[in-house]
């Protein structure tokens, strides 16, 4: 039996990891599970689970959620509060950590996990985004990583195993988000751009997406997990988002991967690689690859996608800048404060106050990560 933690277990990644190991219960034991801030859902899962390790990383009251916890899920060990994630995982014996994490706090649980000697399945961008260095460093000593986003579970396929000088490139599609034919996208409104057309994702991811922000996170991502240079990535527009990655070969040969749209395919894939189960979804028809479009992303018409890739060129704390400042913005976005056209202006003004230095530490990113979210703040509130 391979031994599970499922990481940010309440959210959409983590339900439907869920849904894999309950399909697979004879592969898969779950021995550890957290949340951010969902109680009752953490509560929910234990019970139906009865995991030895719970974790909840922003409790309102610890002693109650510690009580409500070891209720539902008697003899089990409770962490509360910042990074219990990974102090969870750094106490709890697991061959497998599903990071399903949102935001920067997924870093430290990563760390945490390879540190362990585990099997990293990473659903986590920040992760690599913020801290690539550090996880380099990390898998140096012991642990894997296998992707369980949809374009790098496509890459990881399509490259299998190849070294970086036999690709020509590696490019990512992006389906282009709920925004593609809007005529005045810089003044769309949080229910617009919360109404993606493929995608069942979060509140900020789905923001991310129709910003094309997500897409410069995964191309920073890509040239970390599969070590590739900036020369060698690209990204189309896929609307259908059947096609999830195209690999081109230096010989000129090129592969693709293609799916549904669900998310179960490469959370199952992250857990079982190399090898692949059974059924994780109903495959597509080669008469569904028909007709579908590809084109190339307009210049300057998602100037967050040029920002951030500008920011991965950049290196060292420029991508942690970058994701601190869009969560900042995004949030903002979506309470109102400011229209979606600011939050590319947030992100460029909060870089360009940044002098970038290479990455050193968890403790450098955390305090970069802090600089970035106050700048970011106090730009909305002269732009407001």
């Amino acid at each position: 039996m391979t031994r599970l933690a499922v990481l940010g277990a309440t959210g959409s990644i983590g339900r439907q990891t869920l849904e894999v190991a309950a399909r697979e219960r004879d592969r898969l034991q779950v021995v550890a599970l957290s949340a951010g801030r969902d109680l009752d859902g953490l509560v929910a899962a234990a019970r139906s689970w009865r995991p030895g390790a719970l974790a909840l990383e922003d409790a309102a009251d610890p002693a109650a959620a510690r009580h409500a916890l070891t209720g539902a899920c008697p003899g089990a060990e409770v962490w509360t509060g910042r990074d219990s994630s990974a102090r969870m995982i750094a106490a709890t014996r697991c061959d497998v950590v599903l990071n399903g994490i949102v935001g920067s706090a997924g870093l430290a649980a990563s760390l945490a996990a390879l540190a362990q000697g585990a099997r990293l399945a990473l659903a986590n961008k920040e992760t690599l985004v913020v801290g690539a260095p550090l996880v380099k460093a990390a898998l140096a000593r012991g642990g894997a990583l296998v992707p369980v986003d949809s374009e790098h579970s496509a890459a990881l396929q399509c490259l299998s195993g190849r070294p970086p000088a036999e690709v020509a490139c590696l490019t990512l599609t992006a389906s282009g988000g709920p925004l593609r034919g809007h005529p005045d996208w810089r003044h769309a409104t949080p229910a617009e751009v919360l109404a993606h057309p493929v995608w069942a994702m979060g509140r900020r991811i789905t923001t991310d997406s129709a910003l094309l922000v997500n897409k410069a996170l995964e191309l920073i991502e890509a040239r970390a997990l599969f070590d590739l240079e900036w020369h060698q990535l690209g990204a189309v527009l896929h609307p259908e988002a059947r096609i999830h990655a195209i690999v081109t070969f230096t010989d000129g040969g090129t592969v693709l991967e293609a799916a549904p749209a669900d998310m179960r395919l490469p959370i199952q894939l992250a857990l079982s690689w190399p090898a692949h189960w059974g059924p994780a979804i109903v495959p597509l028809e080669p008469t569904a690859l028909a007709g579908l479009t590809l084109e190339t992303i307009p210049t300057g018409r998602f100037p967050a996608f040029d920002l951030g890739v500008a920011a991965g060129r950049r290196g060292g704390t420029a991508p942690c800048v970058f994701n601190a400042a869009d969560e900042i913005a995004v949030a903002r976005f979506l309470d109102g404060t400011i229209p979606l056209g600011a939050v590319p202006e947030v992100l460029e003004h909060v870089l360009g106050e940044h002098d970038v230095q290479p990455v050193v530490s968890f403790e450098q990113l955390r305090e970069v990560d802090a600089w970035a979210r106050a700048a970011a703040t106090r730009r909305v509130a002269a732009r407001v």
